[in-house]
């Protein structure tokens, strides 16, 4: 008979009595009128896994509702594999490939068969028919080449590359009816829980949809994000030329020490890239506009060495570039907005002292020479250092800060006279064909490792402040992105190799009896699919180096 062990239990602050080896759906059964919704999956000593977890020690657990920020995405990677069982059952020979966010779903491509509307209805239909089905996802473990045989078997090239350059004694994967896969996190207990979807015609392919955040009975509505769908285009494009889509592919590269000519080719397509906005803003600026060039984008999307490198672009073009950091305009600490966590607001539009903003950059327009605050992070205010700027024959101003592309930012500026660039850090390079690398992890990895270089702030404080970050970029930032005249791609598709050290090393002081390491640990795990590629090889001009250090540009 199985040893009683006691779990601790978040969602009602008291001790369960379980047998060993119980799994975690059991135990909810147990207590679920104490609970009061279903969940997607759990944490157990603040990692994310899946209800079939099963438990021989005593843990710390909480369910999670599909709604909290594991939860969804747990419902996202499950959501995915129905798509694939449904696609498996309907045209056994054809692929997907899911490519990456956009739209408030996720865009997929198929290969062996049209993505017509009849092909994606018979798909929605199979889909539906799965998750009434309610079968039951199964995590299993297995030696890797044996998981290997299966996924080649099935046709699943990808995964083998990328299992073949991990070189790890075993692999988990899951298994639903008769299909496997591997997602990178848990999946649900059973498809029955994935009752809110949508499957869509979205350009070459289709988009799929979750349920709304805001209202988890229906799917949400698509936005229309052409400008961002142009900047993901170009670079898978890239990525096809150089013969690197997924981090198989850039495992190889390292392999066989080959990481230099990408190094240099994803870099001189930077160049390119911000040498044709500049290109751009010199042309409207010989029109007579075009004075202010805004230059916005979310946290650590690199907009600050992309400020820089555009400045030199355009002198190239014969202006003379001036340079603003919207930073400076902070407000006193003390009258910084809160959010609804209490913590100061940074990323409100109301943490900048807008009237005084609005008041230099008429005054600066106007001919004047005008001097600028500097913000002292330490102190929380600003403070003049005689920093003074003043535009004259050929001047163009850039304007550096989160909050570019909000029309309040500069409302009293004619149109004529504005160019806006939106800098996101758009990650194109996938895991593999069903596993996409987030744009938000991407740049949460930069932070955290910007921020504990540059501002002694621990992995741990990066990671808990990170959910109010990303709140106030989906009020302040993501909505205005579509506002911009030119948006340029921040990600290098080297870039993850080079972070994964950095990261790992980072991320091992997050103490296991917080709450922030469960997201430590998933990025860990992330990070541990890459092959190190060694820093020395990147440029000092490299955005990558606002991050690492090394930078021949003064921050």
């Amino acid at each position: 008979m199985s040893d009683r062990l006691k779990v601790y239990c978040r969602n009602i602050c008291d001790y369960v009595d379980i047998d060993g080896g119980k799994k975690l759906v059991d135990i909810y059964k147990g207590i679920q009128d104490r609970i009061g919704f279903e969940p997607l999956c759990a944490l157990v000593n603040f990692k994310n896994e899946d209800l079939n977890y099963a438990v021989y020690q005593p843990k710390v657990v909480e369910f999670l509702p599909r709604n909290s920020a594991s939860g969804r995405r747990c419902y996202t990677r499950s959501l995915c594999m129905v798509l694939y069982l449904a696609l498996h059952r309907l045209y056994p020979s054809a692929g997907l490939k899911i490519e990456h966010s956009i739209s408030q779903g996720y865009y997929c491509l198929l290969r062996g068969v049209d993505a017509d509307a009849s092909v994606i209805a018979s798909l929605k239909a199979e889909m539906r028919r799965i998750v009434e089905s309610d079968l039951k996802f199964e995590r299993r473990e297995r030696l890797t080449q044996d998981v290997i045989a299966e996924f080649r078997a099935q046709g699943l090239d990808d995964k083998v590359l990328l299992l073949e350059t991990e070189r790890s004694l075993y692999t988990a994967y899951y298994r639903l009816g008769e299909i496997s896969d591997s997602y990178y996190g848990a999946l649900a207990y059973s498809t029955g829980q994935l009752d809110v979807f949508d499957l869509l015609p979205y350009k070459e392919g289709m988009l799929l949809l979750g349920f709304d955040p805001a209202d988890e009975s229906v799917p949400p509505q698509p936005l229309t994000q052409e400008k961002m769908y142009e900047a993901f285009t170009d670079y898978l494009h890239f990525n096809a030329i150089v013969g690197v889509s997924n981090v198989g592919e850039l495992n190889r590269e390292v392999l066989a020490n080959r990481t230099s000519d990408l190094i240099n080719v994803a870099e001189a397509l930077h160049d390119k890239k911000i040498s044709r906005i500049s290109d751009e803003i010199a042309a409207r600026y010989r029109r007579g506009g075009a004075r202010v060039v805004l230059v916005a984008g979310p946290s650590s999307s690199g907009k600050t060495t992309t400020t820089k490198r555009l400045a030199i672009q355009l002198m190239t073009n014969l202006l003379k570039p001036q340079m603003i950091s919207l930073d400076d305009y902070f407000v006193n600490r003390d009258q910084t907005p809160r959010d609804a966590d209490g913590d100061y607001d940074y990323e409100s539009l109301y943490s900048l002292d807008l009237a005084q903003f609005n008041a230099d950059l008429n005054r600066i327009l106007a001919g004047e020479e005008v001097e600028l605050p500097s913000y002292n992070f330490e102190l929380g205010c600003r403070q003049y250092r005689g920093h003074r700027i003043k535009l004259g024959e050929g001047g163009v101003l850039l304007i550096e800060g989160i909050h570019g592309l909000n029309p309040e930012l500069t409302a009293h500026i004619a149109e004529e006279m504005k160019f806006r660039v939106y800098v996101s850090a758009l990650t194109t390079l996938s895991v593999d064909d069903h596993n996409w690398v987030p744009t938000t992890d991407n740049r949460l990895l930069r932070r955290i490792i910007r921020d504990y270089k540059y501002r002694g702030t621990s992995a741990e404080e990066t990671i808990r402040r990170w959910p109010s970050v990303r709140r106030g970029e989906e009020r302040w930032i993501f909505p205005y992105q579509e506002n911009a005249d030119a948006t340029f791609n921040s990600s290098l598709l080297f870039e993850l190799g080079v972070m994964k050290e950095y990261g790992e090393e980072i991320l091992k002081g997050v103490p296991g009896d917080v709450p922030e390491y469960g997201e430590a640990y998933r990025l860990r795990k992330f990070l541990s699919h890459f092959l190190p590629i060694g820093a020395e090889k990147i440029p000092p001009t490299s955005l990558l180096r606002e991050f690492l250090g090394g930078s021949s540009f003064k921050y």
